[in-house]
């Protein structure tokens, strides 16, 4: 899988948003998603990178490449599913883009992976969980001050990963609840959602939508304190 182009000058006059896929995913993942944003005005563009052979530094050095070939003073959104979370998340830290304005994380490993931990002990299997995450799963988490940060997670336990490694609930299937947990995030908010179906989901759509223009997720239960709402 080849790192996308520079992408084209915008279209339509509204804010972009650039979503940057998970590990053995491609844009084409994103089809559902950039549709609804572009329903809500922004401009969605889909990156790609070799999530699987390529470093994590490498691959957050061609996002940033990407991020400053884009036309216009912004502002900028970027949303990130599971690995291209971390991706977006070391590109800002290691070369802030003063345009980025709000991203959404969606399913990020952020404090470990239980999933890609057991994997990795398993000699025929370790190769599936790729090079960047292994960069990750050594690496200090990085600080993005200035930069407001929502995060959803699911709790829909559908996946092989999960069910391979018998991982304690909540989860999506591949990442736990408590492991998407990022301290300096504005908001989080908790979907009955798989991993996958962040992707396809409408509810999660209107989410992303959601704290893309306000930064702030929209809580069913108005009792529930912040970053722990649960919505179907």
């Amino acid at each position: 899988m080849r790192p996308a182009p520079a992408a084209p000058p915008a279209h339509g006059g509204g804010e972009t948003v650039v979503l940057v896929h998970g590990l053995w995913m491609h844009p084409v993942v994103f089809t559902l998603l950039r549709r609804r944003l572009a329903r809500a005005g922004f401009t969605a563009l889909a990156w790609s990178y070799p999530s699987v052979r390529g470093r994590l530094l490498a691959n957050a050095d061609a996002l940033t490449a990407f991020l400053a070939a884009l036309p216009g003073a912004g502002p900028l959104h970027l949303v990130g599913h599971s690995l291209g979370g971390v991706v977006i998340a070391n590109a800002l830290a290691r070369h802030p883009e003063p345009r980025v304005h709000r991203i959404v994380l969606m399913g990020p490993p952020w404090a470990t992976s239980r999933s890609a931990a057991a994997l990795l002990r398993v000699p025929c299997v370790s190769a599936l969980v790729g090079r960047s995450m292994r960069d990750w799963m050594d690496m200090a988490r990085p600080e993005l001050p200035g930069t407001e940060i929502g995060v959803i997670a699911g709790t829909r336990p559908i996946g092989l990963a999960g069910t391979l490694v018998g991982l304690p609930r909540p989860h999506d299937g591949i990442v736990r609840v408590e492991e998407t947990r990022i301290a300096a995030a504005r908001d989080a908010v908790t979907l009955h959602v798989s991993h996958m179906e962040m992707l396809f989901s409408a509810r999660c759509a209107e989410q992303v939508t959601a704290f893309l223009r306000r930064g702030a997720f929209v809580h069913d239960d108005a009792a529930s304190p912040a970053g722990q709402g649960v919505a179907a």
